[in-house]
Protein backbone atom coordinates (compact mmCIF):
# COMPACT_ATOMS: atom_id res chain seq x y z
CA UNK A 1 0.00 0.00 0.00
CA UNK A 2 1.42 3.19 -0.98
CA UNK A 3 2.39 6.27 1.46
CA UNK A 4 -0.07 8.28 0.17
CA UNK A 5 -3.15 5.98 0.88
CA UNK A 6 -1.20 5.47 4.53
CA UNK A 7 -1.58 9.21 4.72
CA UNK A 8 -4.93 9.35 3.64
CA UNK A 9 -6.43 6.63 5.94
CA UNK A 10 -4.62 8.33 8.73
CA UNK A 11 -6.52 11.33 8.34
CA UNK A 12 -9.73 10.12 8.11
CA UNK A 13 -9.37 9.14 11.49
CA UNK A 14 -9.43 12.64 12.27
CA UNK A 15 -12.09 13.54 10.48
CA UNK A 16 -15.53 14.80 12.35
CA UNK A 17 -17.24 14.29 8.86
CA UNK A 18 -16.53 10.84 8.64
CA UNK A 19 -18.42 7.85 9.98
CA UNK A 20 -16.01 4.38 8.98
CA UNK A 21 -17.83 0.77 9.34
CA UNK A 22 -14.63 -0.06 11.04
CA UNK A 23 -15.62 2.05 14.36
CA UNK A 24 -19.25 0.47 14.97
CA UNK A 25 -20.14 -2.89 15.54
CA UNK A 26 -23.38 -1.88 13.27
CA UNK A 27 -24.50 -5.75 12.66
CA UNK A 28 -24.79 -6.38 16.58
CA UNK A 29 -25.45 -2.95 18.12
CA UNK A 30 -27.59 0.27 16.60
CA UNK A 31 -25.56 2.65 14.56
CA UNK A 32 -25.95 6.08 17.30
CA UNK A 33 -26.99 7.80 14.43
CA UNK A 34 -29.37 5.68 12.87
CA UNK A 35 -33.19 7.85 13.03
CA UNK A 36 -31.27 10.66 14.67
CA UNK A 37 -29.50 12.21 11.64
CA UNK A 38 -31.12 15.86 11.97
CA UNK A 39 -30.94 15.73 15.43
CA UNK A 40 -27.51 14.73 16.37
CA UNK A 41 -25.21 15.55 13.49
CA UNK A 42 -26.78 18.05 11.26
CA UNK A 43 -29.09 19.60 14.17
CA UNK A 44 -31.78 20.39 11.78
CA UNK A 45 -34.68 19.40 10.02
CA UNK A 46 -33.66 19.90 6.55
CA UNK A 47 -33.69 16.96 4.03
CA UNK A 48 -31.38 14.04 3.83
CA UNK A 49 -29.80 13.56 0.25
CA UNK A 50 -27.56 10.71 0.18
CA UNK A 51 -24.86 9.95 -2.95
CA UNK A 52 -24.39 6.55 -3.06
CA UNK A 53 -20.98 5.51 -4.62
CA UNK A 54 -19.44 8.89 -4.10
CA UNK A 55 -16.24 8.58 -4.97
CA UNK A 56 -13.88 11.59 -4.30
CA UNK A 57 -17.20 13.50 -2.98
CA UNK A 58 -17.63 15.77 -5.60
CA UNK A 59 -21.27 15.56 -6.06
CA UNK A 60 -22.09 15.33 -2.20
CA UNK A 61 -19.94 19.06 -1.94
CA UNK A 62 -21.05 20.52 -4.78
CA UNK A 63 -24.88 19.81 -4.00
CA UNK A 64 -24.48 20.63 -0.30
CA UNK A 65 -22.88 24.05 -1.98
CA UNK A 66 -25.80 24.82 -4.32
CA UNK A 67 -28.74 23.61 -2.07
CA UNK A 68 -27.55 24.78 2.04
CA UNK A 69 -31.14 24.08 3.16
CA UNK A 70 -30.90 20.23 2.85
CA UNK A 71 -27.95 17.76 4.21
CA UNK A 72 -26.11 15.47 2.40
CA UNK A 73 -24.59 12.28 2.83
CA UNK A 74 -22.11 10.35 0.56
CA UNK A 75 -20.95 6.88 1.17
CA UNK A 76 -18.00 5.08 -0.27
CA UNK A 77 -16.11 1.68 0.73
CA UNK A 78 -13.31 3.46 -0.38
CA UNK A 79 -11.04 5.31 2.08
CA UNK A 80 -8.47 6.81 0.02
CA UNK A 81 -11.22 8.14 -2.32
CA UNK A 82 -13.84 9.39 -0.09
CA UNK A 83 -10.57 11.48 2.04
CA UNK A 84 -10.82 13.86 -0.86
CA UNK A 85 -14.74 14.61 -0.08
CA UNK A 86 -14.08 15.06 3.57
CA UNK A 87 -10.76 17.30 3.01
CA UNK A 88 -13.01 19.15 0.92
CA UNK A 89 -16.07 19.44 3.20
CA UNK A 90 -13.80 20.64 6.09
CA UNK A 91 -11.44 23.09 4.22
CA UNK A 92 -14.57 24.77 2.83
CA UNK A 93 -16.65 24.96 5.95
CA UNK A 94 -19.23 23.10 4.32
CA UNK A 95 -21.33 22.02 7.35
CA UNK A 96 -24.49 20.47 5.51
CA UNK A 97 -22.38 17.74 4.34
CA UNK A 98 -21.51 13.72 6.03
CA UNK A 99 -19.70 10.76 4.42
CA UNK A 100 -20.14 7.30 5.52
CA UNK A 101 -17.53 4.41 5.06
CA UNK A 102 -19.30 1.20 4.27
CA UNK A 103 -20.46 -1.00 1.26
CA UNK A 104 -24.11 -0.04 -0.48
CA UNK A 105 -25.42 -3.29 0.33
CA UNK A 106 -25.23 -2.17 4.47
CA UNK A 107 -27.12 1.17 3.86
CA UNK A 108 -30.15 0.84 5.80
CA UNK A 109 -27.45 -0.29 9.14
CA UNK A 110 -27.39 3.68 8.74
CA UNK A 111 -30.52 4.86 8.44
CA UNK A 112 -34.04 4.77 9.85
CA UNK A 113 -37.37 4.10 7.46
CA UNK A 114 -38.43 7.33 6.31
CA UNK A 115 -34.96 8.96 6.86
CA UNK A 116 -33.76 9.60 3.65
CA UNK A 117 -35.70 11.84 0.84
CA UNK A 118 -33.39 12.06 -2.14
CA UNK A 119 -30.61 9.44 -3.84
CA UNK A 120 -27.85 10.19 -5.95
CA UNK A 121 -26.32 7.50 -8.13
CA UNK A 122 -23.05 9.24 -10.28
CA UNK A 123 -21.08 6.58 -12.22
CA UNK A 124 -21.39 3.78 -10.76
CA UNK A 125 -20.28 0.53 -11.54
CA UNK A 126 -22.34 -1.25 -14.42
CA UNK A 127 -21.42 -4.80 -13.87
CA UNK A 128 -21.49 -5.90 -16.73
CA UNK A 129 -21.88 -9.49 -15.62
CA UNK A 130 -23.70 -9.31 -12.22
CA UNK A 131 -26.91 -6.96 -13.45
CA UNK A 132 -28.19 -8.06 -9.81
CA UNK A 133 -25.31 -5.95 -8.50
CA UNK A 134 -26.05 -2.72 -9.99
CA UNK A 135 -26.82 0.34 -7.49
CA UNK A 136 -30.13 0.61 -9.24
CA UNK A 137 -31.37 -2.86 -9.73
CA UNK A 138 -34.42 -3.96 -8.27
CA UNK A 139 -32.10 -5.77 -5.23
CA UNK A 140 -30.67 -2.54 -4.45
CA UNK A 141 -33.78 -0.26 -4.91
CA UNK A 142 -35.94 -2.61 -2.49
CA UNK A 143 -32.82 -1.43 0.58
CA UNK A 144 -33.00 2.14 -0.80
CA UNK A 145 -37.16 1.80 0.08
CA UNK A 146 -36.83 0.95 3.57
CA UNK A 147 -34.83 4.07 4.12
CA UNK A 148 -36.44 6.51 2.01
CA UNK A 149 -39.57 8.68 2.38
CA UNK A 150 -42.68 7.60 0.08
CA UNK A 151 -42.46 9.06 -3.27
CA UNK A 152 -38.08 9.59 -2.69
CA UNK A 153 -36.63 10.57 -5.67
CA UNK A 154 -33.66 8.38 -7.20
CA UNK A 155 -30.97 10.37 -9.57
CA UNK A 156 -28.97 8.34 -11.83
CA UNK A 157 -25.50 9.75 -14.16
CA UNK A 158 -23.87 7.34 -15.87
CA UNK A 159 -21.69 6.87 -19.11
CA UNK A 160 -22.27 3.48 -19.53
CA UNK A 161 -25.15 2.48 -22.40
CA UNK A 162 -25.25 -0.64 -20.77
CA UNK A 163 -26.85 0.82 -17.28
CA UNK A 164 -28.96 3.53 -18.98
CA UNK A 165 -30.49 0.79 -20.99
CA UNK A 166 -30.95 -1.54 -18.32
CA UNK A 167 -32.47 1.04 -15.76
CA UNK A 168 -34.52 2.91 -17.89
CA UNK A 169 -35.79 -0.97 -18.89
CA UNK A 170 -36.04 -2.03 -15.64
CA UNK A 171 -38.12 1.24 -14.36
CA UNK A 172 -40.38 0.29 -16.99
CA UNK A 173 -40.51 -3.27 -15.58
CA UNK A 174 -40.86 -2.52 -12.18
CA UNK A 175 -43.70 0.61 -12.34
CA UNK A 176 -40.65 2.95 -11.46
CA UNK A 177 -42.55 6.55 -12.11
CA UNK A 178 -39.36 8.18 -14.63
CA UNK A 179 -39.69 11.96 -14.23
CA UNK A 180 -36.65 13.05 -16.72
CA UNK A 181 -34.79 10.82 -19.41
CA UNK A 182 -31.88 12.85 -21.22
CA UNK A 183 -29.60 10.66 -23.20
CA UNK A 184 -27.44 12.99 -23.76
CA UNK A 185 -26.96 15.91 -21.33
CA UNK A 186 -24.13 17.67 -22.99
CA UNK A 187 -26.38 18.28 -25.56
CA UNK A 188 -30.12 17.68 -24.66
CA UNK A 189 -29.88 19.77 -21.23
CA UNK A 190 -29.08 23.33 -19.89
CA UNK A 191 -29.61 22.33 -16.28
CA UNK A 192 -26.67 23.11 -13.74
CA UNK A 193 -26.99 20.43 -11.67
CA UNK A 194 -26.46 17.94 -14.40
CA UNK A 195 -23.72 19.69 -16.12
CA UNK A 196 -22.13 22.21 -13.56
CA UNK A 197 -20.90 19.46 -10.97
CA UNK A 198 -18.71 17.16 -12.57
CA UNK A 199 -16.65 14.12 -10.70
CA UNK A 200 -13.20 13.04 -11.47
CA UNK A 201 -14.38 10.28 -13.09
CA UNK A 202 -16.78 12.60 -15.39
CA UNK A 203 -14.02 14.72 -16.61
CA UNK A 204 -12.68 11.57 -17.66
CA UNK A 205 -15.34 10.04 -19.15
CA UNK A 206 -15.84 13.70 -21.20
CA UNK A 207 -11.99 13.58 -22.54
CA UNK A 208 -12.89 10.16 -24.09
CA UNK A 209 -15.95 11.70 -25.75
CA UNK A 210 -18.56 9.42 -23.88
CA UNK A 211 -22.31 10.21 -23.52
CA UNK A 212 -23.36 11.28 -20.44
CA UNK A 213 -26.97 10.09 -19.44
CA UNK A 214 -29.34 10.60 -16.66
CA UNK A 215 -32.33 9.48 -15.00
CA UNK A 216 -34.80 10.24 -12.85
CA UNK A 217 -37.28 7.82 -11.05
CA UNK A 218 -39.51 8.30 -8.36
CA UNK A 219 -38.92 4.68 -6.60
CA UNK A 220 -41.45 4.95 -3.73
Amino acid sequence: MGKNKLARFAENETFENLFQHTHYDIRNDKFPLKGRWNEDYFKNDNPIILELGCGKGEYTTGLAQFFPNSNFIGVDRKGARIWSGCKQAIESNIKNVAFIRTKIEDISLFFAENEVSEIWVTFPDPQPKKARRRLVSPNFIEKYRKIAVKGALLHLKTDSRLLYEYTLATAQEEGWEILENIENIYSESTNYLLKGIQTFYEKKWLADDLIISYLKLRIS
